[in-house]
């Protein structure tokens, strides 16, 4: 299930409680870093360092809760 909000698109998975937040849409090999700020939360980062996408795990127990209620599907 994907959220759409103008360039930013967040995925979510419920089985696994994993939510990404892309900034843009990601190419194959675009990420040359991945920064764990905690376990729960990883910043995937581009060659310039700019960040593309940000992983939460645990979403479930890391988000507010109108993440999973309020849906704009695609």
């Amino acid at each position: 299930m994907d959220i759409l909000n103008n360039a930013m698109r967040i995925s979510l998975d419920n089985d696994a409680d994993v939510a990404y937040i892309y900034f843009k849409e990601i190419s194959s090999g675009e990420v040359v870093q991945t920064i764990s700020l905690n376990d729960s939360i990883n910043i995937d980062l581009d060659r310039e360092g700019k960040t593309l996408g940000i992983e939460i795990i645990d979403a479930s127990k890391n988000l507010p809760a109108t993440v999973f209620t309020n849906k704009i599907v695609a």
